[in-house]
């Protein structure tokens, strides 16, 4: 059970994805039906990529509610991925205390609890930081912080990269090497609708995780790079434009 303090002056809200002027240039946006779903009434919205670096949504919104009582996760293509949906949907007035109890007992979990100003101290003593020199079009760094995970030897920086609907996020964790001595090689995994990759970068283990296209992860992943603190923290290069295409597009390194 790992447990770690909320940043000052952040809502629960500031976290969900949210549409803007910026995100809308690489989403198609469209209320494309109105139909009823689950004996209500709902419109639904599709949410489609431009590029192959993002996947879309529709979206089937509740009239009265606004709540989105169907989602399905989809590819450039159009193919579902992932569906979530209310089989059965209550709206209540009101929410007893009693409801928000957890169902899973933590007797015998093993607590984590994040010092935060620890970790302040041991990050504020390294004379590197890690940034992405090239990301892909959108995406633009929101996060950076260290925090413990569990089977690290110390603290891990954490990154994370949006393009306000899509995430990734990059565990950075130092002086990797196997039982052989040898340094890991690069892996990939899929799990669920996300994709992982794993890199190595000056003995660093650089794993990227999010709920996007594999080519994504990989690409973020072999773009970060160590930077001395004495150095000026370089924006992401912009990548060139698409031939026939509004975005911009460079194949991920290999």
């Amino acid at each position: 059970m790992l447990v770690e303090r909320t940043p000052p002056k952040v809502s629960l809200l500031s976290g969900f994805p949210a549409i803007d002027d910026r995100t809308a240039r690489f989403y198609d946006i469209k209320e494309v039906a109105r139909m009823r779903f689950n004996r209500r009434s709902t419109h639904l919205i599709t949410v489609m990529p431009r590029d192959q670096y993002r996947y879309g949504y529709r979206l089937w919104i509740d009239d009265s509610t606004a709540m989105p009582l169907k989602t399905q996760l989809c590819d450039a293509h159009g193919n579902v991925i992932e569906q979530v949906l209310f089989a059965n949907l209550r709206i209540r007035p009101h929410i007893p205390d009693s409801a928000f109890r957890p169902a899973v007992s933590t007797t015998g979990f093993q607590w984590l609890r994040n010092d935060s100003a620890a970790l302040k101290e041991t990050v504020s003593h390294s004379d590197t930081v890690w940034n992405a020199d090239r990301l892909p079009p959108g995406f633009h760094m929101t996060v950076r912080a260290a925090q413990t995970m569990p089977g690290s030897t110390g603290p891990v920086d954490h990154l994370v990269f949006t393009d306000g609907l899509a995430s990734v996020s990059v565990f950075v964790e130092t002086h990797v090497v196997t039982t052989s001595g040898q340094p890991p090689v690069m892996e990939s995994a899929r799990v669920g609708s996300s994709y992982a990759f794993s890199t190595v970068v000056d003995g660093h283990k650089v794993t990227a995780v999010g709920e996007v296209p594999a080519e994504t992860v990989r690409f973020i992943a072999d773009s970060v790079k160590a930077q001395k603190m004495s150095e000026p923290t370089p924006t992401p290069a912009a990548l060139g434009p698409i031939p026939g295409g509004p975005f911009a597009h460079t194949p991920p390194p290999h």
